[in-house]
């Protein structure tokens, strides 16, 4: 059911309080007006400096405070719909709440109807019973498309962009209010009068801007591949599989959109950069959810937030949605009046619910903080565990870090560096190489040698060794069968032959 139809089944169900949440009060009015057309009904607005104004050309009353306004609209006779602007400015005076209120309850016995257009969802516990919350969507491809085509018809403006050029600009500003797009289609055209195909990464760049201003919700550029990646063979594999999951293909052929995965383990096994690999392996935006920018200091202001973020990560969609290291969300759990608690039940809520095809990355380290509802089927497609890298994903890890640094790996004896770092992750081996090469450039600036790193990897403690009990805490929970590991097959074996007491020996 589009906003549209669920509008107007709303009003000819004689809601008689509905409230509207969004910040597009312009865009919602042309809304509100065409389904009052289409239902052949009058459409009045009000805000507080105007007062009343006929959105339909009907005569209207004045009224320039909201008591007085709520009053008419209790003696008004008809079926006329009013859009109330500015009423949330008053959900602390009681009196206004009692009248909005009373007057919602009499409007049972009419058929006229109030709509509060509001930016926040945060209602009066007073009203909760008698409104009925609605969340406004974003403008779809279809109607920024329009936004392009009227900016398009400047006088003076050269038009060179091909169809895809097009298709790709539109799809850049998908999650961006009407207003947002026409400002940031209009800033890509105002240096040279131009609009083609280079726009498309201006409007990708204002975008990311506006997206930050929501401060939960980060706007990655990815160009990690799997190569960029060592090992996790297994996960590879699964994600490979999956590389043309959000195509009308897949669809035609019965197939649904992945829920997401679920990366838990150890710290500095990779989960991060997966999570950015997926993105550029699937070609598909990469948003970070913080979880610590959701809460605010104000009553229902996480919620909120939470809410707001979760509705743009689905109007871009198809994206990947990294959720990093999704327990911290839950460590004020107790002290904080059940906001964190109510903050992780919408994300869950969501990740079970949601229909758009946003995919789900989430990173965890610390195991025991999860709540067993979280990693449940339905909500993951899969749950993976970044153990410590086996021998030959320790090589693979090598040559990746040397590559980076623009290093040939066959240069470098990596079987004899791979066995010493037995017990090391991949975050250790690649601060071994760079204090290796630290100390190869301080020596009169000489290459890097297989000796300059393998010193550093035994000069190194690693985190498997300095919190051995904590890792083999996680190492236990992959051995009792709760996951799947993310590396080949013979990782299963290292879990159980590796031993950290002999590390470095």
């Amino acid at each position: 059911m589009s906003f549209t139809e669920e509008l107007d089944l709303y009003l000819r169900a004689r809601f008689t309080l509905i409230v509207l949440v969004t910040v597009e009060e312009e865009r919602a009015l042309r809304v509100i007006t065409e389904v009052c057309k289409r239902a052949t009904r009058p459409c009045i607005a009000w805000d507080l400096i105007a007062g009343f104004a006929s959105l339909s050309g009907d005569s209207m009353p004045s009224a320039g405070d909201p008591l007085t306004a709520l009053d008419k609209i209790a003696d008004g006779d008809g079926n006329a719909v009013y859009a109330l602007k500015d009423f949330h400015e008053f959900w602390k005076d009681p009196r206004i709440k009692r009248k909005l209120r009373s007057v919602a309850q009499a409007l049972r016995f009419t058929r006229k109807s109030m709509i509060v257009l509001t930016p926040t969802g945060e209602l009066p516990p007073e009203l909760r019973d008698e409104a009925v919350p609605i969340d406004f969507p974003p403008p779809s491809a279809t109607e920024l498309e329009a936004v392009l085509d009227g900016l398009a018809q400047t006088p003076r403006l050269r038009n060179e962009l091909t169809e895809l050029g097009r298709q790709k600009l539109v799809q850049a500003a998908v999650g961006l209010s009407v207003n947002q797009a026409h400002r940031t289609f209009s800033k890509a055209v105002v240096g040279d009068g131009i609009l083609d195909d280079r726009d498309i990464d201006l409007v990708t760049a204002e975008k990311k801007a506006i997206i930050r201003e929501s401060r939960a919700l980060e706007f990655y550029s990815v160009s990690e591949t799997p190569d960029d990646v060592g090992g996790l063979g297994v996960l590879k594999h699964w994600l490979g599989l999956r590389e043309r999951a959000f195509t009308d293909e897949a669809r035609r052929y019965g197939l649904p959109a992945p829920k997401g995965i679920a990366l838990l383990g150890i710290p500095g096994t990779g989960k991060s950069l997966t999570a950015k690999m997926i993105g550029g392996l699937w070609h598909l935006p990469l948003l970070r959810l913080d979880t610590g920018a959701l809460f605010g200091s104000l009553v229902g202001e996480s919620e909120e937030r939470v809410r707001q973020a979760l509705r743009l990560t689905e109007a871009i969609a198809p994206c990947v949605l990294w959720i990093d290291e999704i327990e911290k969300s839950l460590s004020a759990a107790g002290n904080d009046g059940g906001t964190s608690q109510r903050v992780f039940g919408t994300i869950l809520t969501w990740m079970q619910d949601k229909v758009a095809p946003v995919f789900v990355v989430a990173t965890a380290n610390d195991i025991s903080a999860l709540p067993p509802e979280l990693l449940r089927r339905g909500r993951f497609d899969e749950v993976f565990f970044l153990d410590l890298p086996t021998e030959q994903e320790r090589r693979e890890i090598l040559q990746v870090h040397l590559r980076k640094r623009g290093r040939e790996p066959r240069m470098f004896d990596l079987v004899d560096l791979a066995r010493r770092s037995e017990g090391y992750v991949g975050a250790e081996l690649e601060q071994a190489i760079i204090d290796g090469m630290y100390v190869a450039f301080n020596d009169n600036g000489r290459d890097v040698t297989t000796d300059d790193i393998a010193r550093a990897i035994d000069r190194l403690v690693p985190l498997s060794r300095s919190q051995r009990e904590s890792i083999e805490g996680l190492r236990e929970w992959l051995r009792q069968g709760r996951a799947q590991s993310a590396s080949f097959e013979e990782a299963a074996v290292a879990v159980q032959s590796f031993v950290p007491l002999e590390l470095g020996s």
